[in-house]
């Protein structure tokens, strides 16, 4: 059986989201979750569901990791907390897989200083899946472990991204492209265009550079890009869609007519809105740790912790590090 390990105390409304995904995932995946945390607090919302027969332990862990707290001095200060109990879990081979909705740049400094990263990878990289225009799902990375990257960075994350996405998402040979201000090749910055020459050496089906544009168009599944690029590009995407699905449902409503249509068109709404809906990815992997580590918003709800064990569950699953190291090993990347 799967193990993982769930940061309770994570998220902004933790442990209540925590506790209740985990039920979700235990009852649905079939796997097992050591629900990390004050064990008060969590035995009290793991008593508001029923559980017979769920494989569910609580794992003590006396302090809490906040939105606030600086990721280094947590990391120094905090060595009791939710997030470094999760992670030494893995680091002793009693949880195959983390997830936590906490503080982002915690959870990857305690990630990368106690799983540490594989042999064969120099930067580690957190890949956002999305829905893209031709129903399937394209990865951007890195979106925030690296602020800054060397050429080599970017050649591994494109092979990690691409591992992941035939991993997770079936395809066999991923389209990889490199976000650019443009499709030509001599577009871009020193960077890109040094990229963009070693990608074209490695066994990856490179299609050149690609647009912002491009990131849900739906003809290129993988998107490399530096950490700095990939944060800005994400948050961006994550306002607009906000954004656009409020002014969407305000319109439907301003009028008697326009009410009518929306009654009308509920189902499809629904629908468009499960499609390009954050909680069912459940987070963002953290790609090239020993172990696996998926980092979800802080502000998830039950269904993202639901889906983020699952994802966690599924690379584990998938041995996609042993196919990282595999691969990484046998391409020139480091040159």
């Amino acid at each position: 059986m799967i193990t993982i390990a769930v940061d309770a105390m994570g998220g902004d409304q933790a442990p209540r989201p925590e506790v209740e995904g985990s039920v979700l995932a235990a009852r649905e995946f079939g796997v097992r979750i050591l629900l990390v945390g004050q064990p008060a607090a969590v035995r009290a919302e793991l008593a508001k569901h029923a559980t017979p027969n769920l494989a569910i332990e609580v794992v003590p862990a006396s302090e809490v990791i906040t939105m606030e707290d600086h990721p280094a001095q947590a990391f120094r200060r905090k060595k009791d907390s939710s997030v470094h109990v999760a992670a030494r879990l893995v680091q002793e081979g009693k949880a195959d897989g983390m997830i936590s909705a906490g503080n982002t740049g915690a959870v990857m400094t305690v990630a990368r200083f106690l799983l540490g990263a594989l042999s064969s990878v120099d930067r580690v990289a957190l890949a956002a899946p999305f829905p893209n225009a031709k129903g399937g799902v394209s990865v951007l990375l890195d979106v925030g472990a690296n602020v800054d990257s060397k050429p080599e960075h970017l050649v591994q994350f494109a092979v990690m991204g691409e591992i992941y996405h035939r991993a997770v998402f079936g395809s066999r040979r991923p389209r990889v492209g490199l976000l650019s201000i443009g499709e030509e090749e001599s577009k871009g910055n020193e960077l890109t265009r040094e990229v963009n020459n070693r990608l074209k050496k490695i066994p990856v089906h490179f299609v050149g550079n690609v647009e912002g544009g491009d990131l849900f168009s739906g003809d290129v599944d993988v998107i490399v890009c530096d950490g700095f690029v990939g944060n800005i590009a994400l948050k961006i995407c994550e306002g607009l869609a906000l954004q656009i699905f409020g002014l969407l449902k305000k319109a439907l409503k301003s009028t008697l007519s326009a009410q009518l249509g929306y009654l009308f068109s509920r189902g499809a709404f629904k629908g468009l809105r499960k499609h390009i809906d954050y909680t069912e990815y459940g987070g963002a992997p953290l790609l090239g740790v020993r172990g696996v580590c998926v980092i979800g918003h802080g502000r998830s709800n039950a269904n993202a912790i639901k889906n983020a064990i699952r994802v966690a569950a599924g690379l584990a699953r998938a041995r996609i590090n042993e196919k990282i190291e595999q691969e990484l090993t046998g391409t020139a990347v480091h040159a």
